[in-house]
């Protein structure tokens, strides 16, 4: 345990050797509450909760889970570096594991970073903090799943920026099932149990039922499920490029 351990310290902390990492942080927080307070309209909804501000994750994520995940695997399969990587003390599902856990981590403390709109809105008002801690999980989660896709794709490319757009393809494609315009599509046609199939494949349900504090243990199944198949596919991918 101790090799994965020092692992994710050199990972979280490779986040650090570069101002990048200060500037995603900034972006992060800055897109967020711009979004919750101007673009939403918290303050004309005159709600004292954070639903509006956990509303806007996805499609931030969207953009900034794929930046973070690109250069997992793209940029040391670029350097060269991913040969020296294969030949540490670690087995490799423990470096996929690694990796994706700082980064996860790191995603982590973006989130923390805007725990003063929860301050504000207790200032402001009685908010239900248990919903607001179901807002955090989930979006925690949904930043894992993210991660997982923008990581396991970044395998499969030396470019970052192709790994880039390429992630933000498929975790768009994991968004549209859940959302209304889709939906309505199908509905004058499609079956209702089709159609609770498809939305129960999305991003966009699954975060929306944590969010609003309706803790599931199907959802939390589905995202812990979801990663951990992609990270699983990591892993073989690794394997196969080693084996090339």
């Amino acid at each position: 345990m101790r090799p994965f351990s020092v692992l994710v310290r050199r990972e979280l902390g490779a986040y650090f050797a570069t101002p990048l990492a200060f500037v995603y942080l900034l972006v992060f927080v800055v897109l967020a509450a711009a979004l919750t307070f101007y673009v939403g309209g918290w303050y004309e909804n005159e709600q004292a909760d954070l639903q509006v501000f956990f509303e806007f994750h996805p499609w931030l994520y969207l953009f900034l889970l794929p930046a973070l995940g690109m250069r997992l695997w793209s940029e040391e399969r670029n350097s060269g570096s991913i040969e020296l990587l294969l030949t540490l003390p670690v087995s490799l599902w423990q470096l996929v594991l690694g990796k994706f856990v700082a980064a996860w981590l790191f995603a982590g403390l973006a989130l923390l970073l805007t725990l003063p709109m929860v301050l504000t809105v207790n200032l402001l008002g009685s908010p239900d903090n248990g919903v607001i801690f179901t807002g955090y999980l989930g979006s925690w989660l949904l930043a894992g799943a993210f991660l997982a896709v923008s990581g396991c794709i970044s395998v499969l490319s030396k470019s970052p920026v192709v790994a880039f757009i390429a992630a933000v393809v498929v975790c768009f494609l994991f968004l549209l099932p859940g959302h209304g315009l889709v939906l309505d599509t199908f509905r004058d046609w499609a079956p209702q149990w089709w159609l609770d199939l498809l939305a129960s494949m999305s991003f966009l349900t699954r975060f929306k039922n944590v969010s609003q504090g309706l803790l599931d243990a199907r959802d939390l199944l589905f995202f812990v499920s979801f990663m951990t198949a992609w990270l699983l596919a990591n892993g073989i991918l690794l394997e196969l490029k080693k084996a090339d």
